[in-house]
């Protein structure tokens, strides 16, 4: 059974329609204690949009930041989506430090987060994405996908062995890593047609 964290934020509804149309059973959860033992959950999907700084306080409070932790180190299948990709690392320029201290991720991937340096954001569309050779999420796709983007920011991870795919909007920048059974997406492949269900289809393989 697929879990498919509700924290408030988000276009939930399209993630949950787009893995009924793949036969695939999820569930909405709704708070972390859903997500411990017995609960019947053996993968997990974090979308969402927002502000990291409101989003990470949110996480915080409600007790969903240790349980995604738990998740992730324990190696359990794990899909971050937009959002869900950007709270996986170290921290943001969304969030600027307060009193010199940076609000800090979830700190699962080293890295941060970073504006696009252009004035056309956030960036709005269709996008060709490049899979790494290898990548077991980009498996059976063209090599040069189209997904669907909305987003000002996008990661910069320490390991770039850890990149899956890369786009380009004023840059060349990561859209996609894969670590184990962790895999998260700057795109939305909820809204990428075809492509996109191949992608969740090749996720629920890991």
């Amino acid at each position: 059974m697929i879990a498919v964290i509700d924290y408030g934020a988000g276009n939930l509804g399209s993630v949950k329609n787009a893995l009924k149309r793949l036969g695939l059973e999820a569930s909405f959860v709704r708070g972390p204690e859903e997500l411990g033992p017995g609960g019947g959950f053996d993968r997990l999907i974090f979308p969402g949009d927002g502000h990291f700084g409101t989003a990470m306080a949110s996480l915080e409070k409600s007790g969903y930041a240790r349980v995604i932790r738990e998740w992730i180190q324990a190696d359990r299948p794990f899909l971050g989506i937009c959002i869900g990709l950007q709270l996986l690392f170290d921290s943001s320029e969304e969030a600027p430090p307060v009193e010199g201290k940076a609000i800090p991720g979830l700190g699962l991937i080293p890295g941060v987060v970073k504006k696009f340096p252009g004035r056309k954001v956030p960036q709005i569309g269709w996008n060709q994405t490049r899979a790494r050779p290898g990548s077991r999420l980009f498996a059976g796709l063209p090599e040069n996908s189209f997904f669907y983007y909305i987003h000002s920011y996008y990661v910069e991870p320490v390991d770039k062995a850890q990149s899956a795919a890369e786009a380009e909007y004023y840059l060349n920048y990561c859209a996609a890593v894969e670590r184990g059974n962790l895999a998260a997406v700057q795109f939305h492949p909820e809204k990428s047609g075809v492509l996109g269900l191949k992608l969740l289809e090749n996720w629920t393989r890991f």
